[in-house]
């Protein structure tokens, strides 16, 4: 019995994940998406790359590309870029799904912050749907290319919320 009134008492009061566990969790997601992102990006920039046709006279000295004409650098350039903006859609999009999937999950959790104890939930303590989560993992992407300052707010808000929690009405809390 004592265990079912812990639990009730731990929902009605739960005890929300700071700035520095949050931040350990987001490394420890980093580095499992990390590993298979850089080997996939790799692939995929090397396939790219390897269709291309560049110049002799560049592989041999790379400080020719100024003898090359404007066509010839665009041949080069082009595939490149492609290839550039082909990896970031692709990490971008499996980026996507393991936030989005992982924190609509049982779970609550990406496997950084079930490692740490940690859990996502609404300000009710239920788990978010498809769609909240979609939108926590949207808008925090978004806040997380200005500075860095979403993430920061977690240090000095009462519920311990980042920006994007605030803004889709999620927060983060200890098991």
């Amino acid at each position: 019995m004592v265990t079912t009134i812990q639990i009730e008492e731990n929902e009605k009061h739960p005890q929300y994940a700071g700035f520095w566990i949050r931040f350990g969790a987001w490394a420890i997601d980093s580095i499992i998406l990390g590993i298979p992102l850089l080997i996939l990006s790799n692939v995929i920039f090397a396939l790219f790359v390897n269709s291309m046709e560049v110049p002799e006279e560049l592989l041999i000295d790379p400080t020719s590309i100024d003898t090359l004409s404007d066509a010839e650098i665009l041949s080069i350039a082009g595939p490149m870029m492609l290839a550039f903006f082909g990896t970031m859609i692709v990490c971008m999009i499996f980026s996507l799904f393991y936030y989005t999937l992982f924190h609509a999950s049982k779970w609550q959790a990406t496997i950084g912050k079930k490692l740490l104890g940690l859990k996502v939930t609404d300000k009710n303590g239920k788990r978010l749907s498809f769609w909240r989560s979609l939108g926590r993992y949207l808008v925090s992407s978004l806040l997380s290319s200005i500075l860095l300052i979403g993430f920061i707010l977690a240090a000095f808000t009462e519920k311990k919320q980042a920006l994007h929690d605030l803004i889709v009405g999620s927060v983060v809390i200890k098991k």
